[in-house]
């Protein structure tokens, strides 16, 4: 494991109730779930693993609900079971595993498209490829696939032919 994986069985709870109307604020903290990676556990309640930034990220998401007229918590908590823990931890493990393995997809038929196509790609797959690090706990294999398919993009767009001027 890498040394910014939080520590094991601690976890960041957010619990809040949201009015359905105006329906943008639930939208919006949908998309901001979505960004952060949670584990969606429960209708009003997510979890994150629990270090310094993912508590921050919780508290502001909980300012935002209640400047919405919603009520929120923020709480940290151990489960009491690893069984427990690993049913939270896998779907948001396969939830960035198929995120990398798109990017890995992509980056291959990258290859075939044309140089400042095939430039764009790899300039849109990497800040994908930044997106879904930022939301990735604990490092699915697919991530470094991912990882080597950018590179081997990467590689081929040094070794282009130049264009030759007349």
């Amino acid at each position: 494991m890498v040394d910014s994986v939080p520590a094991p069985g601690e976890w960041v709870f957010l619990t809040y109730r949201l009015p359905r109307e105006p329906s943008a604020p639930r939208l919006a903290l949908w998309r901001k779930f979505k960004r952060l990676g949670v584990a969606q556990l429960a209708d009003g309640l997510v979890a994150l693993p629990a270090d310094v930034r993912t508590q921050e990220h919780l508290e502001w998401a909980a300012e935002e609900i209640e400047e919405a007229g919603g009520t929120a918590g923020v709480w940290v908590a151990r489960p009491l079971t690893r069984t427990l823990e690993r049913s939270v931890i896998e779907p948001m493990n396969a939830a960035r595993a198929g995120e990398y393995a798109d990017i890995a997809r992509q980056a291959q038929l990258a290859r075939d498209a044309p140089e400042p196509e095939r430039t764009r790609g790899l300039r849109r797959l990497r800040a994908q490829m930044r997106r879904v690090e930022r939301r990735d706990f604990f490092r699915p294999p697919q991530r470094e696939q991912a990882r080597q398919a950018l590179k081997d993009l990467a590689g081929q767009e040094m070794v282009a032919p130049m264009e030759v001027s007349s």
